[in-house]
């Protein structure tokens, strides 16, 4: 499942690049991403939950927030990952690498792997690289395409998001690259994703615009319920659009800046989805009529990673009774006749009790590959909407196959 990609500009004074270093088993595939600010912005992260984390995630957290970050590095197909101090001291060295091309402090730059965990960075490969990816950092969009290819792994195709907006009469640009296509859960997954703006932003409203981005994107999609060691999503903005004014703290962004930001996460989100490894239908699940967000979401992540809704989706069975009990068994104190379901509009199940329905029709639309469940609720006014994906027999040979 994979989308064209329409072609997407940099935010004014943002540079990137991409570069083979020879990690992976094609020598020739790009493997090394760099996306540079030519000015010192501000940058706010949002790391992976797990307790297990890549030296790149506590390098980079202890980096962020910051008023005075130049730019990411990142490198596919070595995670970086339990590798103790050799791999802390593995990621400070590439960010000191490309801080002597940018011309800036290493604290300043920023740092994200991916790719097969427990395995050495393999230093004299990647130091072949570092001078070659400076020399092509550039602002066109063939440029952001490199960089943004090379931060896949099993990624089919690379991932761009952008938006436009005037803000006091000036053009704004947001733009994000992202990778993943599994190992994806809620709380963050096996992806990165950069996101650049040229809007004036405070440390403090990037940390919470990127905070709340990615609750209601990053947060919300789950290919197999597996949070990973290397999730990272980093937001950079410097107030390039603005003559290079910061906002000041204290004052509040606007409210399309804060929009566009969240749309660029959900449409990466969405992408990520789109390419999951195998997946056959693309799944949107709406939880609606809750007591409160919190509760929303738990029902929704229980029923998006059941193995036995995905399995059934993979085959087009409106299997209604797996998806009522998945969210039965969430751990949310509800009543059977608070709970209806709908799958591509059709009615399955309302308050409690099954209702007749064309089970071949709603078959035959399930497999057009986009499904959409929608479990309501008449507890509130609350509601989430997840992106998920079904469990093929492509995606269990990928992931039998795949070594650590």
């Amino acid at each position: 499942m994979t989308n064209s990609t329409p072609t997407h500009s940099l935010p004014t004074g943002f540079r990137a690049a991409g570069h083979a270093c020879g990690i992976k088993a094609d020598p020739t595939t790009l493997d090394m991403a760099l996306f540079v600010s030519d000015v010192p912005c501000v940058a706010a992260g949002v790391f992976t939950q797990n307790r297990v984390v890549g030296a790149p995630v506590q390098v980079s957290r202890e980096r962020v927030p910051s008023g005075s970050v130049r730019g990411v590095i990142i490198n596919s197909g070595n995670a970086n990952a339990c590798t103790g101090e050799r791999g802390l001291d593995d990621a400070r060295w590439m960010t000191a690498e490309v801080a002597k091309g940018i011309g800036c402090d290493e604290t300043d730059m920023l740092v994200c792997s991916t790719g097969i965990i427990g395995h050495f960075l393999p230093r004299e490969k990647l130091a072949t690289g570092f001078g070659p990816v400076v020399e092509k950092l550039g602002d066109s969009p063939d440029s952001l395409v490199s960089a943004a290819r090379g931060m896949m792994t099993t990624d089919t195709v690379h991932k761009l998001a952008n938006r436009t907006i005037e803000i006091d009469g000036q053009t704004v640009t947001v733009t994000g690259a992202a990778k993943g296509a599994a190992m994806i859960a809620p709380n963050m997954a096996t992806m990165l994703a950069v996101v650049m703006t040229d809007a004036a932003l405070s440390t403090e409203q990037a940390t919470s615009i990127l905070r709340e981005a990615v609750n209601s994107s990053f947060n919300c999609i789950s290919v197999d319920g597996h949070t990973s060691t290397s999730d990272t999503v980093l937001l950079l903005a410097n107030g390039q659009a603005s003559g290079g004014r910061q906002s000041p703290d204290g004052s509040n962004p606007p409210e399309t800046l804060i929009t566009a930001i969240t749309e660029v996460c959900a449409d990466l989100a969405q992408q990520i989805i789109r390419d999951a490894e195998g997946a056959e239908h693309f799944v949107t699940l709406d939880v609606c009529g809750c007591a409160s967000r919190e509760e929303a979401a738990i029902i929704a992540k229980t029923v998006a990673n059941s193995a036995l809704v995905k399995t059934a989706i993979t085959g087009n069975d409106p299997n209604w009774g797996r998806i009522v009990s998945a969210a039965g068994y969430a751990g949310i104190d509800f009543a059977e006749q608070e709970c209806s379901l709908m799958v591509n509009g059709t009615s399955l199940y309302e308050s409690g009790t099954l209702v007749d329905y064309d089970a071949a029709a709603v078959s035959a639309a399930m497999a057009t590959g986009e499904v959409h469940l929608e479990l309501t609720f008449t507890r509130g006014d609350s509601s989430v909407r997840f992106w998920t994906t079904d469990f093929s027999t492509e995606y269990v040979r990928l992931n039998s196959e795949y070594t650590t």
